[in-house]
């Protein structure tokens, strides 16, 4: 009886993956997931490093002209 549960169980599971890989919103969700996690590993390029050092300085200079 345990054995039957099991081989049911393990039907149902590859019956739900070949479920998912013919799904085209989770093979959309797998794609953007990719892409996510390279685009999350690529490196701040220079310029927009310095842009925004530029911002932060501009902010300084508001703030600290505001409580004059």
């Amino acid at each position: 009886m345990t054995v039957q549960n099991h081989e049911d169980a393990d039907t149902k599971t590859s019956d739900l993956r070949a479920i998912d890989i013919l799904d085209p919103n989770n093979q959309i969700g797998n794609r953007l997931r990719s892409f996510y996690a390279a685009v999350q590993d690529e490196a701040i390029p220079d310029r927009f490093l310095d842009l925004l050092e530029k911002l932060d300085q501009a902010e300084r200079l508001a703030s600290s002209n505001v409580s004059k």
